[in-house]
């Protein structure tokens, strides 16, 4: 399994406050957009989120983002390995993604095609 990149999630309060601070310290453009309820924010290797406590819990609770070349077969590997699939293969807004909880405890959403 390859990991082509890793994206860092932070949850704030105001957004709209957060992104100019990330856009200036990464040098990127954000890249908004919301999924089940939440607001969500791209800048660089951060993933920015807020909305309503609810909405946010399952968010929270995914340590990082992890980029694969290919889901289907990045899952296969880690299950293999150990891993437990928490969230199958789904469509999503950057692409097809997994939730999976690795053997020593740690959650993390798979993006990838």
């Amino acid at each position: 399994m390859t990991i082509e990149s890793v994206v860092i999630r932070q949850r704030v309060e105001d957004l709209d406050a957060a992104v100019p601070f990330y856009e200036k310290l990464t040098g990127s453009g954000a890249s908004r957009f919301s999924f089940a309820g939440v607001d969500l924010a791209g800048v660089g290797p951060f993933l920015l989120f807020s909305g309503p406590d609810e909405a946010v819990r399952r968010v929270a609770g995914v340590a990082a983002t992890l980029t694969v070349p290919d889901l289907d077969a990045a899952v296969a590997e880690a299950v293999a390995a150990g891993a437990e699939v928490v969230a199958p293969p789904s469509p999503a807004p950057n692409g097809r993604r997994a939730v999976l909880r690795h053997p020593q405890g740690g959650v993390f959403e798979y993006v990838g095609a």
